[in-house]
């Protein structure tokens, strides 16, 4: 199946009562400039654990959102803060080290989306969190390997795929359990291509 961009989001950051943040992202419907740090116009709110160059910008499965407005929860894009939402490829398909041409640049999975407390708040909801983690649907970071143009319509297109294995819900679902699961932990931690800021995590 063709894994095609529908939509590119940016925000800037927003003061709410008692919180700050910049999840809230609004549609941008012409070409963008992607650079190793993010999307042209985009902010980002916690900066001590969003953004850098190991999560230049989240990626999301438009398909998910149709499981949670089943489970009944928010299911409008955008509601998890992403700024590429995908269609043709979930956390199911993706995998830790993939990487992806997509317009003028080059794109590489670094790690699953580890879901805070953030997103309660952006839901309205804490148990939002718990069900990330249960069910995987929790998007992905990307490195950016080549700055360039992206834009809506543009295809994805897979150039390397190191670790099949590795899914992004297998990950993050590793880093969930790595108290009962030390071995998973360690064989993610292990993988050259993960987010460096991964493997103390998972094995301290």
């Amino acid at each position: 199946m063709t894994i095609r961009l529908l939509q590119l989001r940016v925000g800037a950051v927003r003061q709410m009562e008692g919180w700050r943040s910049a999840i809230f992202k609004e549609v941008i419907t012409q070409p963008c400039w992607l650079s190793s740090t993010g999307l042209g116009g985009d902010a980002v709110g916690d900066t001590v654990h969003h953004g850098g160059p190991e999560q230049a910008v989240l990626a999301y499965a438009e398909s998910h959102y149709a499981a949670w407005k089943a489970e009944g929860f928010m299911d409008t894009r955008g509601a998890f803060g992403e700024n590429l939402l995908l269609e043709g490829l979930d956390d199911q398909e993706a995998c830790i080290g993939d990487r992806f041409a997509l317009g003028g640049t080059e794109l590489q999975i670094s790690c699953a989306r580890v879901p805070c407390a953030t997103l309660a708040k952006r839901h309205g909801r804490k148990d939002v969190v718990d069900r990330v983690f249960e069910t995987g649907r929790g998007g992905w970071y990307f490195r950016v390997l080549k700055e360039g143009i992206l834009a809506p319509g543009d295809e994805l297109i897979l150039r390397a795929r190191p670790n099949p294995g590795w899914t992004v819900m297998r990950a993050l679902q590793a880093r969930w359990r790595k108290a009962t699961d030390p071995a998973e932990a360690r064989a993610l931690a292990a993988l050259p291509e993960l987010n460096p800021s991964w493997p103390p995590k998972l094995l301290g």
